[in-house]
């Protein structure tokens, strides 16, 4: 079979249903007496070859051998489903992917009943959104979209200039409120399922309307008042295109109704599939957030989906319906993972109940830098090392100021930048502009007339000559600099800290919570500040083997794929113990079959006769429940019946 999906450009969005070349649907396992079926929700990452955190979601599913996963996929865009998928572990059973970037007319033509349906829910929907407490993290009450930015780029999610706190509104969006939100977006999930897609029906001149009535509503976001028609369309347009998962055929017994707990791998529009597995068949849902889509919203680019630039209404109206949605999915996941701290603190100002968060570290492969940690003292001791995404966020322009000051003290240090430019023309503008500035404070120097200049700032990338691999660019210094003004996890810190290197970073995103007391923190966008550390750390030399011996230790303990790997497993059970979905086993006639489910299920591991198959249905009491099982799927029932066995049938058999 081939391992590629299958592109389908109906409104329906129907997926792709697809099984690893050569392999076929695993049996059931006994694993100490529990198997964990769990579907792996992503958008745009696993398991393109390409996409947003495909590896730990790779590494997750290979660690993870003892359970089974069904992948549920959203796709981002034309190229990266040509790219085709990574090679898939065997306790992946099934793949189903959709893409979500395009979405021609579904043709539904809706009856009378249906449009007033989709009316009411859509204005439901949008009066939700314009509500004038908006969730906490959004901008767009009382303040302008501009300060909260400005607080998201500061790396903490504060007060916004302009009349509003960006999340005071008591401790998140108010219980009604939210209710409003989450019953339209369930009631516009079901209208999607009676009639075959809503795609038509959100691009509508009925879903523009809403929207306009919401906007001018009293009580309605200051923000929001504004509102033009292009603002309107953009806004439409872009829920749309969040919303297409509603319109998806994954919520079946056959599909998501057959999982024991849904696994959200980001939240945005990964989540809703899980938020209706839950609504549809009572499935639990877990959401793991290692970068918040809130504060993507707001850090992201200011274009619509034309290319044009948004207004600040439209990104008002957007940054309200994105926390909206996202304190629903807080509301309904069973468990909430940031990655970090400073992801915490974004979930918590959206609403998200602290009982309910867990702070899961990203795990990060460190054998590959074994070999670096255990001989830091080979380093170059005049050498400082930056390593990343070359792009304006992370401020190289302090960075080369900074060395600038730092050449005045120490003459012979050297700087080396690894890394590629951002894709797209900033990264590329960027890079650019960097190695002028670089050219201009540092001319190219040499000992003599004799010899051959040189400029002790170079601009490198992996896989070069001079740096073929990544150990060997954190190899290359003693020292390891993070001039970022905006960040989340910071990879390159764990990885200069797997390789027992001394850092000096600038306080922002999650830094402080990844170093510990185990390197030096700086004020962002303050070159003299990062100049003195660095001088600092280079002329002591017993500091910096300290601080990278007690770094290494820390990311050991901390970040390494295995304790993300057991954290996950432990969390599995734990739902799976406390919220299992209660299956309903029934005869030929569609009748429970009252005691066909012994009290030993109860008991770990696998009592019950393995000719009894269950299905998704209306929860029942405790005595006629047992643990997670899997699903039936559709189609498979008219052999059963023919043969007397019992006859698994979803909620309203008859």
């Amino acid at each position: 079979m081939d391992n590629r999906p299958s592109r389908h450009r109906h409104v329906r969005i129907r997926s792709s249903r697809c099984e690893p070349p050569g392999q076929r649907r695993l049996p059931i396992r006994e694993i100490g007496g529990a198997l964990v079926r769990i579907g792996l929700l992503t958008e745009g990452g696993y398991p393109y070859v390409s996409g947003d955190a495909r590896l730990w979601c790779d590494r997750l599913v290979r660690g993870l051998g003892q359970h089974e996963f069904d992948i549920y996929a959203l796709s981002r865009s034309e190229q990266q489903e040509d790219e085709g998928w990574i090679e898939l572990p065997p306790q992946v059973s099934r793949v189903r992917t959709a893409p979500v970037w395009t979405a021609d007319d579904d043709g539904v033509g809706y009856g009378r009943r249906a449009r007033r349906r989709f009316a009411e829910c859509y204005e439901e929907l949008a009066a939700a959104v314009c509500a004038g407490d908006a969730p906490v993290g959004s901008a767009a009450f009382g303040g302008s979209v501009a300060s909260a930015g400005t607080a998201a780029t500061a790396g903490s999610v504060g007060t916004a200039k302009g009349g509003g706190a960006v999340g005071g509104a008591s401790e998140g969006a108010s219980a009604g409120v939210a209710d409003r939100f989450g019953s339209a977006l369930y009631g516009l999930a079901e209208l999607a399922r009676d009639e075959g897609g809503l795609v038509g029906a959100l691009r509508s001149e009925t879903a523009v309307r809403a929207l306009e009535r919401a906007c001018r509503a009293p009580g309605a976001l200051r923000a929001a008042r504004g509102a033009r028609v292009p603002d309107l369309l953009t806004v439409a347009a872009q829920v749309e295109r969040t919303l297409r998962p509603l319109s998806l055929d994954w919520y079946e017994d056959d599909g998501l109704g057959s999982v024991d707990l849904c696994h959200a791998t980001s939240g945005g529009a990964a989540a809703l599939p899980g938020l209706l597995a839950r609504h549809f068949t009572g499935v639990p849902l877990l959401v793991t957030e290692y970068g918040v889509q809130l504060r993507a919203h707001y850090l992201g680019a200011r274009e619509d989906l034309e290319g044009r630039a948004a207004s600040s209404s439209a990104r008002a109206l957007l940054a309200a319906f994105h926390g909206r949605l996202a304190a629903e999915a807080y509301r309904q996941a069973e468990i909430v993972t940031p990655g970090n701290t400073h992801a915490r603190r974004w979930q918590e100002r959206c609403g998200a109940d602290r009982a309910k968060i867990r702070t899961v570290y990203p795990g990060m492969e460190a054998s590959r830098f074994s070999d670096v940690g255990e001989s830091a003292e080979a380093a170059d001791a005049y050498t400082l090392v930056w390593v990343g995404r070359i792009e304006p966020a992370k401020d190289l322009i302090s960075l080369l100021h900074a060395f600038a000051e730092i050449r005045k003290d120490e003459p012979k240090t050297r700087l080396r930048i690894v890394g590629a430019p951002a894709e797209g023309l900033e990264g590329a503008t960027y890079l650019a502009h960097c190695k002028a500035l670089a050219a201009q404070l540092f001319p190219d120097e040499a000992d003599g007339v004799h010899t051959v200049g040189d400029n002790p700032v170079s601009f490198e990338e992996i896989g070069g000559p001079e740096v073929p691999t990544l150990p060997e660019a954190y190899e290359a210094g003693a020292v390891v600099v993070l001039s970022s003004v905006v960040e989340g996890f910071p990879i390159s810190l764990v990885e200069a800290m797997f390789c027992g290197r001394a850092t000096v970073s600038t306080d922002v995103g999650a830094v402080v919570e990844v170093i510990g007391g185990t390197g030096l923190v700086v004020p962002p966008r303050n070159p003299r500040a990062l100049a003195e550390a660095c001088v600092s750390l280079l002329r002591d030399p017993e500091r910096r083997a300290r601080l990278g011996a007690a770094a290494r230790a820390r990311a050991l303990e901390l970040f390494t794929v295995e304790q993300n790997i057991t954290a996950f497993h432990g969390i599995y059970l734990e739902i799976v113990s406390r919220c299992p979905v209660r299956r309903v086993v029934v005869d030929a006639s569609g009748e429970p079959l009252p005691f066909a489910i012994p009290a030993e299920v109860h008991v770990p591991g696998r009592w019950a006769e393995a000719g009894t198959r269950l299905v998704a249905g209306r929860p029942g009491p405790g005595w006629a429940a047992g643990p997670p099982v899997r699903g039936l799927p559709l189609g498979s029932a008219s052999g059963a019946a023919s043969s007397g066995e019992p006859v698994p049938a979803g909620e309203g058999a008859w």
